[in-house]
């Protein structure tokens, strides 16, 4: 990449991200309601219903409605009942991508993926095509100066990380784990007082497409548009590129 470092990206890309999501409540509400119902309405014992609290809370989802998505998962009050489903394909330059999403209409949202993958010079493509070039992890990401490579390494790889990486560019610090580990190794960041900019559960790519000028700008608009649907939840890409600044 040229101009930005890694961490200017991700910090620019969920910028963008949480301020041109005017549905951002939608989705962060449809979470809650999904990880209750698939791990009961307390936090403490289930771990996915613990992110998607934080998450809430940190884009000032109001709580009487955080309350009521738990209640809605476990069936306590009626609602829209979702299911999740994962659509996969490709974007400008052949880069992978893969789309979460939540539904309660099958046919309504595979129209809807289907037309703006098309209309933006992507296409949907079949169930694994796209999959075995990402790995599911578990994955931190501290701000340049906010922890030491020896701090988070001696957490992170107790607790069962299975990597740390700082980098040598902008000296953020990544910290990755197993899915399954996600909980433990948050939970020991948080014991020790380290605060991760970024903790999630992603599908990260195994190797990046690099994309520069129009075909950037083709592949942002194409993510943009995946991500003002309401289904749709998440969107995970190999494609790499400088954002321009705004």
């Amino acid at each position: 990449m040229s101009g930005h470092s890694k961490w200017a990206n991700i910090q620019h890309r969920k910028g963008r991200q949480d301020a041109k999501r005017s549905n951002l409540w939608t989705k962060l509400v449809r979470e809650i309601i999904v990880a209750a119902r698939m791990g009961g309405g307390e936090p403490e014992s289930n771990s996915r219903l613990r992110l998607a609290l934080i998450k809430a809370r940190a884009g000032n989802v109001p709580k009487d409605t955080i309350q009521n998505a738990i209640l809605k998962g476990t069936g306590q009050l009626e609602g829209v009942s979702y299911e999740e489903v994962r659509y996969e394909g490709y974007g400008i330059g052949g880069a992978a991508l893969i789309i979460d999403c939540t539904t309660d209409n099958r046919v309504r949202t595979v129209a809807d993926v289907r037309h703006l993958l098309s209309k933006n010079g992507g296409n949907l493509g079949t169930e694994g095509s796209v999959s075995f070039q990402f790995k599911h992890i578990g994955d931190f990401y501290f701000a340049p100066g906010v922890v030491t490579e020896d701090q988070a390494m001696e957490v992170a790889l107790e607790a069962g990380a299975d990597d740390v990486i700082s980098d040598p560019d902008d000296g953020s610090i990544e910290v990755t784990c197993a899915p399954e580990m996600f909980d433990a190794v948050s939970k020991a960041f948080e014991a020790a007082g380290l605060q991760p900019e970024v903790a999630e559960i992603t599908w990260k790519p195994l190797n990046e497409t690099h994309l520069e000028g129009d075909d950037a700008a083709k592949m942002q608009r194409l993510i943009d548009a995946l991500e003002e649907l309401d289904d749709v939840q998440q969107v995970y890409t190999s494609a790499e590129y400088d954002l321009p600044e705004e």
